[in-house]
């Protein structure tokens, strides 16, 4: 909900980000923006200080001091229907959504499509190489990009996926009876011990580029309902920067080795 602002003050001019962090912040500021909608809360726990000894101390006085108001969407944004999760999915074509989790019977948000995460339908089968190959093209780049866990030439018909860190789900895709699952911040006890038990095969991308697709939507509902102008932050911040492949080995670990008593062909190796 609304963090910083007044709820009757005027806004032309809206400017959508995933994060609220001082990067994020100025290019509001340059924008000239009313308004930040933003995904992830600045204060996501509890606080009894808002002093500007911290950067979101001083994100809050200097929201006030330029008159920006802050409005999040986070947990609220995920379970909506269109969605975090519905503009993930749509980014990889999948077709036929219906939610990875719905709400429980009796909840507020049950019904209407609503829930955490979507299981859809690959109009094309792929296999997971394939998939990987093209989630890193349609997604957002980042330097994480986006790697998977499961046989290379498994098929997948159908794709789970859920905006965010997602593994507290991995039981629900499995359940589920997905091909492949697709989410960030995935870690390696949990997933090996997923694809040990049989679960579907997994693909981890960087968090903001799973949730960075739902601001397009974000912008563009308030632009045709609200008659706003709407600014899209395509500033990337998540926060690793560096990416290495690892090289391949000479051997790999499962190959034998050579014998030490082998003769060598010195030809070969030139």
């Amino acid at each position: 909900g609304l963090v910083v602002g007044d709820p009757w003050a005027p806004v032309r001019r809206v400017c959508c980000v995933v994060d609220v962090v001082p990067e994020t912040v100025a290019e509001a500021f340059d924008q000239r923006a009313d308004l930040i909608v933003a995904h992830h809360p600045l204060l996501l726990r509890g606080v009894s200080s808002v002093a500007a000894t911290t950067y979101k101390g001083r994100i809050v006085h200097e929201l006030i001091k330029n008159d920006v108001a802050l409005y999040v969407a986070h947990t609220n944004a995920d379970v909506a229907s269109p969605g975090v999760s519905d503009a993930l999915a749509a980014r990889l074509g999948l077709i036929d959504l219906r939610p990875l989790v719905p709400p429980a019977p009796g909840d507020p948000a049950a019904g209407q499509g609503r829930g955490i995460g979507r299981i859809g339908r690959l109009p094309t089968p792929m296999t997971l190489a394939e998939l990987t190959a093209y989630a890193g093209r349609v997604l957002p780049p980042t330097a994480w990009g986006v790697r998977a866990a499961g046989e290379p030439d498994r098929l997948i018909r159908t794709v789970a996926v859920s905006g965010g860190a997602g593994d507290s789900y991995l039981a629900d895709a499995e359940r589920a009876g997905v091909d492949a699952y697709l989410t960030a911040d995935l870690r390696h006890h949990p997933v090996s011990e997923h694809l040990a038990g049989g679960g579907p095969a997994l693909l981890d991308a960087a968090h903001w580029a799973t949730e960075r697709p739902w601001l397009d939507d974000v912008a563009e509902h308030l632009r045709t309902r609200h008659s706003v102008e709407t600014v899209v932050s395509d500033l990337d911040t998540d926060p690793w920067t560096v990416h290495a492949a690892s090289a391949e080995p000479a051997v790999h670990p499962a190959s034998p080795m050579p014998s030490p008593a082998s003769p060598v062909d010195k030809e070969s190796h030139r």
